[in-house]
């Protein structure tokens, strides 16, 4: 079977593709600047369109995430800097975003700044997550020394999807990207 060779404006195109992902890629989340929107599984897609619109896919962490509208405005103000004439950015709600969605390298670079990732929640029954009353007992290993002796200090942290934790070996406070 013969496949067709690209035509040289299908190769442009797929090429302004990959430039305005990879622009759009680089984006800091605005809460966590040290890992970007495709770190953090945020960033969904990039399309170029016939007429070369540039159409962004984000989707929210969460209902209500106050970070979401400062998201798409770095999101379209990066691509127009970079030469992107016209910009939509879309929001994305299925699938909705998981703690999953954050790559290898974001949890990385979550640790390497002293924030602890979010546990790996795959294999958990997918939709509307359960409500525990009461005492649930959660390790959370320490990002500066590993240790997994560690203390809840707050529920909440600089913001709703971060909890503050204590370490009891090293002493040092940390927070914990929540697990969605």
């Amino acid at each position: 079977m013969v496949t067709a060779l690209p035509t040289i404006g299908e190769r442009e195109a797929r090429a302004e593709e990959r430039r305005a992902l990879q622009v759009a890629a680089e984006v800091p989340d605005p809460e966590l600047p040290m890992v970007t929107l495709a770190d953090l599984g945020v960033l969904r897609g990039v399309e170029v369109r016939p007429d070369g619109t540039v159409v962004a896919g984000l989707t929210p962490t969460y209902s209500g995430c106050p970070a979401i509208a400062e998201m798409r405005a770095d999101v379209a103000t990066r691509l127009r800097r970079a030469g992107f004439a016209h910009v939509e950015i879309r929001t994305v709600l299925d699938p909705p975003w998981s703690t999953d969605m954050i790559t290898a390298e974001g949890r990385r670079k979550l640790r390497e700044h002293g924030i602890a990732p979010p546990a790996p929640t795959q294999g958990r029954e997918p939709g509307p997550v359960p409500l525990v009353l009461g005492a649930t007992r959660q390790s959370v290993e320490c990002p500066r020394c590993g240790s997994s002796d560690t203390q809840e200090a707050s529920h909440f942290a600089a913001t709703a999807c971060k909890s503050l934790w204590r370490c009891r070996a090293c002493l040092v406070p940390f927070e914990h990207v929540k697990e969605l």
